[in-house]
């Protein structure tokens, strides 16, 4: 009879080193006010960077606060446009037009920063 060595499993029941690596989902919420310039400039950056670093690994929502204001409230908004990635964790809130890549991927974690 062999002993097996013990080593933690993970929720699929496999040791951690034969269960495929499944990169994190984002989960994004942009508050915006109408189609102004800067609430149009952010959601272009913003789908810009996620597109070239998280490609099919994100939910972006976009809010427009005059059309959910009940949103904004719940969420403590007081400047737009205001950025909150809600996943994965830690919670991070941006504020502005998301014009500054590297703020914007070192905010959302996808950088270290430096």
């Amino acid at each position: 009879m062999t002993v097996r060595e013990k080593r933690p499993l993970r929720a699929t029941g496999h040791p951690p080193d034969e269960v495929a690596e499944v990169p994190e989902r984002y989960i994004l919420r942009l508050y915006v006010t109408g189609m102004t310039t800067r609430s149009a400039r952010a959601i272009a950056n913003l789908q810009t960077f996620c597109e070239k670093h998280l490609h099919g690994r994100y939910d972006l929502q976009v809010i427009d606060v005059y059309q959910q204001p009940e949103l904004a409230r719940t969420e403590q908004i007081v400047a737009v446009p205001t950025l909150i990635k809600q996943l994965p964790l830690p919670l991070r809130r941006l504020i502005g037009d998301m014009s500054d890549e590297e703020r914007v991927l070192v905010g959302l974690n996808i950088l270290p920063h430096e």
